[in-house]
C-alpha cells in the first residue's frame, strides 16, 4: 500500500485538500496527514483524522521517541503538499525546518508534488518565481495553479486545481518518480479539431483527448511547464497545465505558431481533420426536398509538416512527436507518414472498432527518425505516455 505524506498548507484552500484525502485512501493509499498550524485554523484536526483513519501529526514534539521530524518523511512514497502557500515554497526553497512538514520536505527522499494556491499577485511576485524555480531544479514537481475564482470577487491564476486533477497529480507521481522534464517547456495537443458545415453541423472525428490529457498529466509530473491545446476536449483541466482552448484545424495551426516559441518538444497528439469546408454558410441548411447541394471541400495545412519546417528553417533544438491513427498496415502507413512529416517520434496506433479513440487503454509503435522501432504493448494510456516522454529525454539529452 503506498505511503503518502499529505502536507495541508494554512490556505482557505485546505477544504478542498479533504476531498482529494478521501479520494486517495479509497484508491488504496495509506495517507498521514501533516497540518500546519496556519492549515489547523481553516480545518480542524479531527477533520483530518477521521478521513484518513490514522493520527494527525501536528508538531515535532509530538512522539518525540520515534522522531517524526525524520522518519516521516524517510517512510513515505509520495509527499504531496495541497494548499502550498507562498509561505510553504519560500520555506521549502530555502532549506528551512520549522515545523513538522517543513522537516517531512527536507527529509524525504521520495517524488515530492507542490500543489501552490494564492492570490494571482502573489503566484507572479518575483520571489515566489523564483521559489518555484528552485524548487524545480532540484526535482520537486511544482504544478501550475488553475485559473478562477479565488477568495473573495478576485479571479485570476492561483486557485488550487480540482481534487480529481490531485489524484491525478498524484498517481501520476507514484508511478513514474523522476522529474526528468524539470525546466523543460512543452507544448501538447490533444482532442479532435471540427471544421464548421453551417452554425450547426460539422466535420470532425471520434478523438476524446484522453491521450494527449494523459501525455499532459505524466509530463507535468516529470516536472514540465505544460501548455495543452485542448480541441473539443470534455474532460477536465490537468492539474499543473496551462489550458488553451482551439475549435479547428486553422484556430490549432494559430495556436501552435503562437505556442512553439521557446518549447523544448511539441507533441502533435491532436487528431486534425484533413479538409474543411471551402464556405461556412452563417445560417442553418435546410432540406430542399431533393438531393442535398454537395459540399465543396478545401485541405487544411499541415500543421505538423509545417511545424518541423519551421524549427529546420530557424535552426531550433526542438523535439517534435507526432501521431498517426490508421485502421490497416499500420506500420507502412506509419513510415511513409514518418518520412512525410519529417518529425523526431511519430507514435503510430490502430483506430477504430473500439480501439484507441475514447478508451482508457491504447497500444501503439514509436517510430524514431534514426530508424529505431519500440513497440508499446496494450495497457493504459498513462503507460504510453510515460514511454513517448523516456524516448523524448533520451533525445534532449
Amino acid at each position: 500500500m503506498p505511503q503518502v505524506v499529505l502536507g495541508v498548507g494554512g490556505g482557505i484552500a485546505a477544504y478542498k485538500v479533504c476531498e482529494l484525502l478521501r479520494r486517495l485512501t479509497e484508491s488504496g493509499h495509506q495517507v498521514r496527514v501533516v497540518p500546519t498550524a496556519g492549515a489547523l485554523r481553516f480545518v480542524g484536526e479531527p477533520t483530518w483524522a477521521a478521513l484518513s483513519g490514522q493520527p494527525v501529526a501536528t508538531a515535532v514534539w509530538d512522539g518525540v521517541h520515534e522522531v517524526p521530524h525524520v522518519r516521516t518523511g524517510q517512510s513515505a512514497d509520495l509527499v504531496f503538499v495541497a494548499p502550498a502557500t507562498a509561505n510553504i515554497l519560500a520555506k521549502a526553497a530555502a532549506g528551512l525546518a520549522d515545523d513538522l512538514l517543513t522537516n517531512t520536505l527536507l527529509t524525504a527522499r521520495c517524488p515530492v508534488v507542490f500543489a501552490p494556491a494564492m492570490h494571482t499577485e502573489m503566484w507572479e511576485h518575483p520571489a515566489t518565481r523564483a521559489n518555484v524555480a528552485t524548487l524545480r531544479s532540484r526535482g520537486a514537481i511544482v504544478l501550475d495553479p488553475a485559473e478562477g475564482r479565488l477568495t473573495g470577487a478576485d479571479t485570476g491564476k492561483g486557485r488550487l486545481p480540482e481534487p480529481a486533477e490531485l489524484l491525478d497529480a498524484a498517481r501520476t507521481a507514484l508511478r513514474g518518480g523522476a522529474a526528468d522534464l524539470a525546466g523543460r517547456r512543452v507544448v501538447i495537443s490533444a482532442g479532435g479539431t471540427r471544421e464548421a458545415i453551417d452554425p450547426v453541423r460539422f466535420i470532425g472525428n471520434h478523438s476524446s483527448g484522453k491521450q494527449g490529457y494523459a501525455l499532459a498529466r505524466t509530463a507535468a509530473a516529470r516536472g514540465a511547464e505544460v501548455t495543452l491545446l485542448s480541441a473539443n476536449v470534455a474532460l477536465p483541466d490537468p492539474a499543473g497545465v496551462r489550458v488553451v482552448r482551439v475549435g479547428s484545424a486553422l484556430d490549432l495551426a494559430e495556436a501552435v505558431a503562437a505556442e512553439r516559441a521557446g518549447a523544448d518538444v511539441v507533441v502533435m497528439a491532436s487528431a486534425v481533420a484533413d479538409f474543411r469546408p471551402a464556405a461556412s454558410v452563417g445560417s442553418k441548411i435546410k432540406k430542399s426536398g431533393g438531393r442535398p447541394a454537395p459540399i465543396e471541400l478545401t485541405e487544411n495545412p499541415d500543421i505538423l509538416a509545417g511545424l518541423v519546417a519551421s524549427r529546420d528553417e530557424e535552426g531550433l533544438a526542438q523535439t517534435i512527436v507526432g501521431f498517426a491513427a490508421e485502421t490497416d498496415d499500420v506500420l507502412a502507413h506509419g513510415r511513409a507518414k514518418l518520412e512525410r512529416k519529417g518529425c523526431d517520434l511519430l507514435v503510430v496506433n490502430q483506430v477504430g472498432n473500439g480501439r484507441a479513440f475514447g478508451t482508457e487503454d491504447n497500444q501503439a509503435v514509436v517510430l524514431g527518425s534514426d530508424g529505431t522501432v519500440v513497440e508499446v504493448p496494450f495497457g493504459p494510456k498513462e503507460d504510453l505516455a510515460d514511454r513517448v516522454w523516456d524516448l523524448v529525454v533520451a533525445r534532449l539529452a
